[in-house]
């Protein structure tokens, strides 16, 4: 079976985390201060803070603007329900903007339709690995007088004109055991706002800024260095990584854009796409389950990233704050999305297999 992921922690990984179970320092401590250093470096921001998960980084981000109750965010429904989880569990109201299909990314001028006097975040979600189109979002930032917010989860080192994500606002990434860079659980928050940094850090640390010296009401949010331990050799091979899962991609491209009715995904001009996946929307009216099962039983595993729009489950449908509109593209998007293997560890003849079990399973 041809997954459609693997985590591959080779020796270089093994040392670095017997460095740390050697050193009697497991906790939050040097190594983690090393990969926010490197991180930083990556995307090219001031700063880069640590926290547990990508979830946490999304609600310390939040939390770190200081919204109060009633107040709004705006984000897409086509995304992982931890960015609604976030929201909520920050205390903040969701709206939501749609889609569009060339990036599967936040329309910028749904978000202006989603606008009221309460907006105070957006927050635009980097999906498959892809910017989303961040120049109009930040000219509405900017217009309103709001805070950007980035769900870069599956976007290290992406770019936008140049730009790294992560540099238009408050950007959170995670470092799942399956993103293109892990630790495992993890997450980071990047800024180039000293004193946001400063809040965050504090408030990762049960609010401390010293020992015992509580500035405000805080959590554990903190990092191992064992996890951290876990990517930083990867951190060090990621532009080789990067170069393989395009090289995929674009295979991926070649031997599929002749098929009727499948729509392939594209690198938008003037954006770096990283591939954290590969995702195609089936030919209208094909069985999406039936064409899962006949690339499992060709031996090519897949994935479908997401179902449903965030907003249409039954815990959240009835929810005051999670305040529903009209996105007929993510829905349209969410009923024919599925996710083909692109990561880096596919073998040679990989491609012409996933090829022909995509070719098999649409006839």
């Amino acid at each position: 079976m041809i997954p459609i992921s693997t985590v591959v922690l080779g020796p270089a990984v093994e040392e670095r985390v017997l460095q740390v179970v050697r050193s009697g320092v497991v906790a939050q401590g040097p190594v983690v201060a090393e990969f926010e250093s490197a991180f930083a470096s990556l995307v090219e921001t001031k700063h880069a803070v640590a926290v547990n998960n990508g979830t946490t980084a999304l609600v310390a981000a939040v939390q770190a603007l200081d919204l109060r109750p009633g107040d709004e965010v705006i984000t897409t429904p086509f995304t992982f329900i931890a960015t609604l989880n976030a929201i909520l569990e920050a205390g903040a109201t969701v709206r939501f903007g749609d889609i569009r299909v060339d990036d599967f990314c936040l329309d910028p001028e749904s978000v202006r339709a989603q606008l009221t006097d309460r907006t105070r975040v957006i927050m635009p979600v980097h999906l498959y690995g892809q910017s989303a189109d961040m120049a109009p979002i930040v000219d509405i930032a900017d217009e309103a007088g709001l805070a950007i917010v980035e769900d870069a989860a599956q976007a290290h080192g992406a770019t936008y004109a140049g730009t790294p994500v992560g540099n238009f606002g408050l950007g959170c990434f995670s470092f799942y055991a399956t993103k293109n860079l892990t630790t495992g659980e993890g997450g980071i928050i990047t800024t180039n706002d000293d004193a946001i940094a400063e809040k965050l850090r504090i408030l990762r640390n049960q609010g401390m800024r010293a020992r015992y010296e509580y500035v405000m009401a805080g959590h554990n949010y903190r990092m191992t260095d064992l996890q951290a331990a876990l990517v930083l050799p990867a951190l060090a091979d990621y532009p080789s990584q990067l170069e393989k899962r395009r090289a995929n991609a674009a295979g991926l491209t070649e031997r599929l854009a002749d098929i009727d009715g499948l729509i392939l995904p594209r690198e938008v001009e003037g954006r770096g796409h990283v591939w954290h996946q590969y995702t195609v929307l089936l030919p209208e009216g094909l069985d999406r389950q039936g064409f899962v099962d006949a690339l499992t039983a060709s031996g090519v595993g897949s994935g479908i990233y997401y179902p449903k729009p965030v907003y249409d489950y039954d815990t959240y449908r009835d929810r005051p704050d999670v305040i529903r509109s009209e996105t007929p593209v993510a829905e349209d998007v969410a009923r024919r999305c599925v996710s083909l293997p692109v990561h880096q560890h596919l073998q040679e003849g990989d491609l012409d297999t996933i090829a022909a079990a995509v070719r098999q399973a649409v006839r």
